[in-house]
């Protein structure tokens, strides 16, 4: 049975449930990306849901992903056959919301999907360093000590800077024509373009993170932080520049054309509330971007 006959109703439905704004994103894509990243994406979004459910203790938390993050490698290794392994951590009544229930209850069913895939592999890799951070950031907080530069950046690399890795890889596989650069540069480029994305977040939700007990920078830092940060989001101009136009572009390009606004207002006013783009921006991005999808074809070797 092909990947994109088998559950698709539900898939949709649980990405509008789960992953509003990353569902648009995937609408944008190639057809053959959309399943298959979908369900990647709702498999990471399952497994944070375990890290952040606060009605767990923390102790178990880390006990139920250490024994995903095993059965992940077993399969990965070849240990458990295909269709063999799963995740099905026994959840106690008011654990989880009716919301964050739905989403466990469905991953045995999202693995299942995935692993029919001819791009499980890459995503399961993806999913074990994800896995990763999350345990990291599980064992590491609360505490009052701030992340030092080395487990920040480690931190950013695992949990976003491993996606524009694989993401490169999954172009080059599907798309090889849309690469105007080396498979190996655009790796390297879509590592800090996914690291400078996810150091925004944690620099715009400080205040939140550190009244929770994870405190990932030290306020010392801001200055040099946005500077790093802005250094990561220009690799990823240069990425998107060793795009050609198309879907693929326009997809990759939306995150750096919100995150560039947002931080230009962080240095401007460090110490403000969250800081958030307006709606219109938003609007005009999309529409700005949607002008590639206009080209003809021969110039949009993904679309």
């Amino acid at each position: 049975m092909r990947f994109n006959q088998r559950f698709p109703r539900e898939i949709r439905y649980l990405l509008r449930n789960h992953a509003r704004t990353f569902a648009l994103t995937l609408a944008i894509l190639p057809r053959s990306l959309r399943e298959p990243l979908g369900v990647g994406y709702l498999l990471a979004r399952a497994s944070d849901t375990i890290a952040d459910a606060g009605k767990i203790s923390r102790e178990r938390r880390v006990a139920l992903l250490e024994q995903l993050l095993g059965n992940l490698e077993s399969a990965l290794s070849g240990g458990s056959p295909k269709g063999r392994w799963g995740w099905v951590p026994v959840m106690m009544p008011g654990e989880l919301d009716e919301s964050q229930a739905e989403l466990i209850t469905a991953v045995p069913r999202l693995i299942n999907a995935l692993e029919i895939s001819p791009d499980s592999d890459e995503l399961l890799k993806l999913w074990r360093l994800i896995l990763e951070g999350q345990l990291f950031d599980l064992r590491r907080f609360p505490s009052d000590e701030p992340l030092n530069r080395e487990e920040l950046e480690r931190y950013c690399f695992l949990v976003a800077g491993s996606v524009g890795e694989c993401w490169t890889a999954l172009i080059a596989k599907h798309s090889p024509c849309t690469l105007l650069r080396s498979e190996e540069e655009m790796k390297r480029l879509g590592c800090d373009y996914g690291k400078g994305l996810q150091l925004l977040n944690i620099l715009r939700d400080r205040a939140e993170d550190r009244a929770m007990g994870r405190d990932y920078v030290e306020e010392g830092d801001l200055a040099e932080l946005f500077e790093l940060a802005e250094a990561w989001l220009r690799s990823g101009e240069k990425y998107l520049t060793g795009l050609r136009p198309g879907r693929l572009l326009m997809g990759t390009a939306l995150p750096y054309d919100l995150a560039l606004p947002t931080l230009w207002k962080m240095k401007q006013s460090p110490d403000a509330a969250r800081v958030r783009i307006s709606r219109r921006d938003v609007r005009s991005v999309v529409i700005r971007g949607a002008a590639s999808l206009c080209l003809p074809r021969r110039m949009n070797p993904a679309s």
